[in-house]
């Protein structure tokens, strides 16, 4: 007989053994990453990028991760995490959990995937197996384009350990100086300005016994640089060289409340990342021997679980670069975003031809309907930067207002906003300056919108503003009207083609006036705590959350059914956690589509039964943020930019928006069934903090991303 669970009263919640380390469940998201590479449904060079990803991703979670957790160590913090540990803890169970993973990654890229390149005419060779020929090009290349650029940095009493920047490769080198015999020890910097691959010429003969021809052939910059020492150290004999890399702690400091000018504290701060904070990590071939290591550990203050030997290659992030190879048979098939229906007719026409001559323009079809749009299988060229370039053109538009969290370097969102400017509209941009490793960039474009004449603000003090807003205000037959897009992604053409993201348009008249109040509230002084429609942080948006949670444990114990899905980047915050723990207890069916971090057990006998946690990794990184409540029949869907973390509840400005029109409540519901339904890229989590992938029968497998693909097609 099934024992029955305790009553939820007699559970407290709040106990750490219900919760999953957030670091361990970063490391099994990359883990996920990492199965990508792996696995030999995914074309051979999209695997590459899958390691690549993977590193890039560890990169980052040293620096601001790991960074963290030793700061704590160091300084004695006593907080601990939402399962109960200390910093401590935590970076014993990463030491333990992490190492397996590294290892595998790089076995898999030595014997298996480097193997399969060359079947494919792809070779990264070593240095050690060229021919005289290739030999003699190389050495070419290092004098005309390597050796200018190289410092070789001597250590010994005159010449102090010198400091090893962040993320950079270098060799260790051992030079006898062959007139008195005494060894000594330098360094020499690979230069970040050069390739990490440097290709051989094409139809380079590779190997005696190779089937088919190279398609593309190089060799790590690294070893370039080793086999032509002697350029560097003339007179002393080469000994040994090694290569290592760094990773250095490079999280900002800004104390907002005590700085005059944000701007120029922060560009502070970016000085001082270059230069970098302590190592945290270092990574070093498997052959470097025990007393250089040693001296490395010594020089930068390292404990010896800092270290991370490797066989191969070092910084694999940098096979990114072969993503340039023109083998498109290797890749993923090429995806062109597809227009939306809806905004075809405008595409007729040009960004600034007069808009009383033309019968379609966005704003009309605006006023016709709220529009959803789906990134990257709808267009953001065709929608989200078609609306705010018409905007700027547009003779009747009076004000664009929008937030720039992220955008890329040559972003056409900031020339429109530049070109509306000069057209004499009132605009306004919020530049997050503190968008992490973007803070550089959005400096940069700050200062160009200002010089334009647009009046940059940079948010609130304390608070980050990551919400996703363009509010666009028009005249139309003598009467103010407003146009709105509220999204789940940045305003960023280049990561719209990489990230699934959500986007709502409206000529709703309440959503327009929300928007107005929140950039008042953003760019002036303001204690605005309620909204008409939106969910904002950190004003309402997790209390409203949690109610309409509790409402559907209301519903469930009314004897009605109680549902919620929800599908967000990351599960970190307790309060939310508990609080679907509640509606799990009373029986409320809930889905959750967590791409990363999930700190919530599911599956947990008398708490989390009615819950299943999934994730979905593919060749677009999941990012649109989903929220949906049965609410007793009278269904309930918004998007919106917020994850359920603390940062994003109480750190950060963030907008969620009810989509309210039936047709794309449907869409949205359709949208979060298919990916509930994919058994190709998703993984179930378990209830012991493992992922499982789903197994698709043959010959029935179910892609979300795929299906998502070809709807966009029409097929």
């Amino acid at each position: 007989m099934r024992r029955k669970p305790p009553a939820p009263e007699a559970i407290p919640l709040t106990d750490p053994q219900y919760y999953f380390s957030r670091e361990l469940s970063w490391l099994e998201f990359n883990n996920r990453v990492l199965h990508e590479a792996l696995d030999d449904r995914t074309p051979l060079i999209e695997r590459l990028k899958f390691l690549a990803i993977f590193s890039s991703n560890l990169d980052e979670f040293f620096m601001v991760r790991i960074a963290a957790l030793k700061e704590q160590v160091e300084a004695e913090v006593s907080k601990l995490s939402i399962d109960g540990k200390t910093a401590s803890e935590q970076l014993q169970l990463v030491g333990d959990r992490l190492p397996p993973m590294v290892l595998q990654q790089h076995q898999h890229f030595e014997q298996r995937l480097r193997p399969e390149l060359a079947q494919n005419g792809i070779y990264i060779l070593d240095y050690i197996d060229l021919s005289q020929e290739q030999r003699a090009y190389l050495r070419q290349y290092f004098e005309e384009q390597i050796f200018p650029v190289l410092t070789p940095l001597a250590i010994d009493p005159s010449h102090p350990f010198p400091y090893i920047s962040n993320l950079s490769l270098n060799l260790a080198v051992i030079v006898k100086d062959q007139v008195t015999g005494e060894e000594y020890f330098a360094r020499v910097k690979v230069p970040k300005v050069l390739p990490r691959f440097i290709t051989l010429p094409v139809g380079t003969q590779v190997t005696l016994a190779q089937e088919r021809s190279t398609v593309w052939a190089a060799v790590p910059a690294e070893q370039v640089i080793a086999h032509n020492l002697e350029a560097l150290f003339p007179g002393m004999a080469i000994q040994e060289y090694y290569p290592f890399r760094v990773t250095r702690n490079a999280d900002l400091d800004v104390e907002e409340d005590e700085v005059e000018d944000l701007m120029e504290a922060i560009e502070q701060e970016l000085r001082k990342r270059r230069v970098g904070g302590s190592v945290v990590r270092l990574e070093v071939s498997s052959e470097l021997p025990e007393g250089f290591r040693q001296l490395l550990v010594e020089e930068m203050a390292l404990l010896p679980q800092d270290v991370y030997e490797v066989e191969g290659l070092l910084g694999l992030k940098d096979l990114m670069e072969l993503m340039e190879i023109p083998l498109p048979d290797l890749k993923d098939r090429v995806w062109k975003p597809a227009t939306h229906l809806a905004l075809k007719a405008v595409l007729e026409t040009d960004v600034d031809e007069d808009q009383c001559d033309r019968d379609e323009t966005f704003f009309t079809v605006m006023r016709r309907q709220d529009l959803l749009v789906h990134h990257p299988y709808q267009s953001f060229t065709s929608s989200v930067q078609r609306f705010i370039e018409e905007a700027a053109h547009d003779e009747a538009v009076l004000a664009i207002k929008m937030t720039l969290y992220r955008t890329s370097g040559d972003s056409p969102i900031i020339k429109a906003l530049i070109k509306a400017a000069e057209n004499g509209k009132q605009v306004a941009a919020l530049v997050e300056l503190k968008a992490r490793f973007d803070e550089a960039n959005n400096i940069l474009w700050a200062r160009k919108l200002e010089k334009a004449g647009v009046h940059v603000v940079y948010g609130l003090s304390g608070l980050k503003t990551h919400t996703k807003l363009v509010l666009v205000v028009r005249r139309e037959e003598g009467k103010i009207h407003r146009y709105v897009h509220i999204g789940t992604g940045n305003y960023n053409p280049k990561t719209a083609r990489l990230y699934t993201d959500l986007g709502l348009f409206s000529a709703r008249p309440e959503l327009g006036e929300d928007l107005t109040d929140l950039f008042n509230y953003l760019t002036g002084y303001s204690r605005q705590s309620e909204y008409r429609k939106l969910l904002v942080a950190p004003v309402n948006l997790r209390d409203r959350m949690i109610a309409m949670i509790d409402r559907e444990i209301q519903h469930c114990q009314a004897g009605r059914t109680g549902r919620i899905v929800a599908k967000m980047n990351a599960l970190v915050d307790g309060r939310m956690i508990a609080a679907l723990y509640r509606a799990s207890q009373v029986g409320v069916q809930i889905d959750l589509i967590v791409r990363g971090v999930c700190c919530l057990k599911p599956g947990l006998a008398g708490i989390s039964d009615n819950i299943r946690v999934m994730s979905l990794i593919g060749r677009f990184l999941e990012h649109s943020r989903v929220f949906y409540f049965h609410n007793g029949g009278g269904d309930q869907v918004y998007i919106g930019s917020a994850d359920w973390m603390p940062r994003n509840l109480d750190r950060r400005v963030e907008a969620v928006v009810p989509v309210e029109q039936p047709d794309l409540l449907k869409d949205l519901q359709e949208i979060l069934a298919i990916m509930l339904a994919d058994d190709r890229q998703s993984w179930d989590l378990q209830s012991d903090g493992s992922y499982v992938q789903r197994q698709s029968r043959p010959g029935h497998e179910q892609s979300a991303q795929t299906i998502f693909m070809d709807t966009a097609r029409g097929h």
